[in-house]
């Protein structure tokens, strides 16, 4: 960066090899701050995959176009046995999740969703592609009130190679979707980096840069940031991890402090794509929200959707020459915590955190 402000000067001294100050005393003042701005309090969110429909080909994704994988699209009511699901488990904090695809999840399908969600999951966010101002508008209109958009890479050079044909090859569109997300009235935002695909250090710097931009230009939304490392996915598509981009634990935790130093009151969100000691490790020291109990397919948790499983092959639903009946759409990526809801929230209880299921109720803005 050619002009960096002094809170990027900051950072890259804080992740240098050479002025990086001791991991410990980062930790302790992260710990501080986390229990100065957020108290003792865990928020738990579960993902729930809607479809694995996709349009675009991303070399690293096992959604990826031209990958062979089993796929499906959840019906409304497979939807409502997904959450219900969830629901039963605890979770008031749900995020659909689904694949870019216009043809089968067509305009309408994610508004209809969030109508027959909302009525018993009180916060319901979006980690979907990319649309325009008044989609989001009509979205939050519906009952969404976060979303989450991941850039994937900052390093343009890398992106383009990695992004070969569909919308998501636009590195622009998807860099300001935030800020349409804003517009549209999300109050909720969360921006992330998918690390391994680039050098990391290059990837925190442009994270840190988008963070600081969208708190001077959005000052209205609640920000979350995340870390999440590449993880083995379907097939391992056509993507060779490069342990020479891979983010190290220590230097994972120091990202995790640096942010939290640097950005008082950003949510810092960790899945289930991290080994469950590392979670537990770092469940103290930043970490404001946490998955539990994930899982990254349609139909997941109750096996909905498994009778419709099929291929995609340029567009066009394929259907399996021979089924057994035991077919499972398949998984975006492998998680690494596998414990149950129940288990995590144990966990946060042995370390004096409060799991917090619920913090927020419509009712609220409700007017007399």
């Amino acid at each position: 960066m050619s002009n960096p402000t002094p809170l990027m000067r900051r950072l890259s001294r804080m992740i240098s090899d050479e002025t990086a100050p001791p991991l410990e005393e980062m930790a302790r003042k992260s710990q501080q701050l986390t229990r100065r701005h957020f108290g003792n309090t865990m928020r738990l969110f579960a993902p729930l995959y809607v479809s694995n429909e996709c349009v675009n080909n991303c070399s690293y994704c096992g959604f990826s176009r031209d990958a062979g994988i089993l796929r499906t699209t959840l019906t409304i009511d497979q939807v409502v046995q997904e959450a219900k699901h969830l629901h039963g488990l605890g979770f008031r904090n749900i995020l659909l999740v689904a694949g870019e695809h216009p043809k089968f999840v067509s305009e309408g399908y994610l508004q209809d969703c969030l109508d027959a969600l909302k009525s018993f999951i009180p916060t319901l966010g979006l980690e979907v592609g990319p649309m325009e101002d008044d989609q989001y508008a009509d979205i939050v209109n519906h009952g969404a009130e976060g979303l989450v958009v991941y850039q994937e890479s900052y390093h343009r050079e890398t992106y383009e190679i990695l992004h070969t044909a569909g919308p998501k090859k636009k590195f622009n569109w998807r860099l300001d979707c935030p800020e349409r997300a804003y517009m549209g009235g999300f109050r909720r935002i969360g921006i992330g980096a998918l690390f391994g695909l680039a050098n990391w250090k290059h990837e925190a710097l442009a994270l840190a840069a988008h963070l600081e931009y969208l708190y001077k230009h959005c000052w209205k939304a609640q920000f979350t940031v995340a870390f999440p490392r590449m993880r083995p996915y379907a097939g391992n598509y056509q993507y060779e991890t490069d342990p020479a981009l891979f983010l190290p634990d220590a230097a994972f935790v120091r990202l995790i402090t640096a942010f939290r130093i640097l950005f008082p009151q950003v949510g810092i969100v960790l899945s289930t794509r991290e080994p469950a000691a590392l979670r537990d490790a770092v469940s103290t020291l930043g970490i404001t929200q946490m998955s539990a109990g994930a899982r990254t397919e349609p139909g997941g948790y109750t096996g909905a959707g498994h009778d419709d499983v099929h291929l995609t092959v340029k567009g066009r639903r394929v259907e399996l020459e021979q089924k057994s009946g035991c077919e499972r759409a398949t998984e975006q990526f492998k998680i690494t915590d596998t414990r149950s809801p129940a288990e995590v929230a144990a966990m946060l209880k042995s370390k004096k955190l409060d799991p917090v299921w619920k913090d927020w109720e419509e009712s609220l803005l409700a007017t007399c």
